[in-house]
């Protein structure tokens, strides 16, 4: 991959971006997500942060070969901490970690007030997407819209939310992912079909096994009936 073009799942990251935003893109993975905006019009200021010496140096030898050290800017800072308030941002770009790593992110980045709602949120989880929209939901963050894709067999879920005053979901919703369960397309399906048997499995196992796990299994079994709900 180069910042020409992008994998499946960046490209669905990018398509969320705003025309004319002013983006922190955390975690930025060789700065190929701000490059490519840059390159293509869509925006013309970003912040890469990495947390990590060898990625930080990475996105620097991009940003440097692509000739645009005047517009994109990487700094060495863990999560929103890469960011200033003459930075000026108005989104942010989480992608490609697990999901709890996103929330203790965004934790720690409301707990530094270094967001306060007023940011386009776009989050790409790899797994616990629920727990991100558990977050958000828990911070009146309104999901204004999701996308689910499959990037060489593997599937993601792309997550934009920015605060509003009154936010109402409930467990399922945040489950499915509200936009997502909408619209139930294909590839949503294919997800939640494999997870069905997956739960089937640990269900199983955990009914064979000789610990106090019943909290659990009912937990499963409430998912399971979700599942085969919404699939059906």
């Amino acid at each position: 991959m180069n910042e020409g073009q992008l994998s499946d799942r960046l490209a669905c990251v990018a398509a969320q971006v705003p025309v004319g935003a002013r983006l922190a893109d955390i975690g930025s993975d060789h700065a190929y997500l701000p490059v490519y905006l840059v390159k293509s019009g869509r925006i013309d200021f970003a912040i890469s942060g990495e947390v990590r010496k060898g990625p930080f140096e990475s996105a620097q030898r991009q940003i440097r070969k692509s000739g645009l050290e005047d517009k994109i800017y990487p700094r060495l800072a863990d999560g929103l901490a890469a960011i200033t308030a003459k930075d000026a941002i108005d989104t942010v770009v989480i992608a490609g970690m697990g999901g709890q790593l996103i929330v203790s992110i965004l934790e720690k980045a409301l707990e530094n007030q270094q967001i306060n709602g007023s940011e386009c949120l776009i989050l790409q989880p790899n797994l616990d997407e629920d727990q991100v929209r558990h977050f958000l939901y828990d911070h009146s963050y309104q999901i204004t819209q999701e996308e689910i894709i499959c990037d060489k067999h593997k599937i993601y879920e792309v997550i934009v939310a920015k605060g509003a005053e009154f936010v109402c979901y409930g467990d399922k919703e945040l489950f499915f992912g509200p936009c997502l369960l909408s619209k139930k397309s294909d590839v949503f399906l294919k997800k939640w079909q494999h997870q069905a048997k997956q739960k089937q499995k640990v269900i199983q196992q955990l009914k064979a096994s000789n610990g106090a796990v019943e909290e659990k299994i009912a937990t499963l079994e409430q998912e399971l009936k979700w599942i085969e709900e919404v699939i059906s």
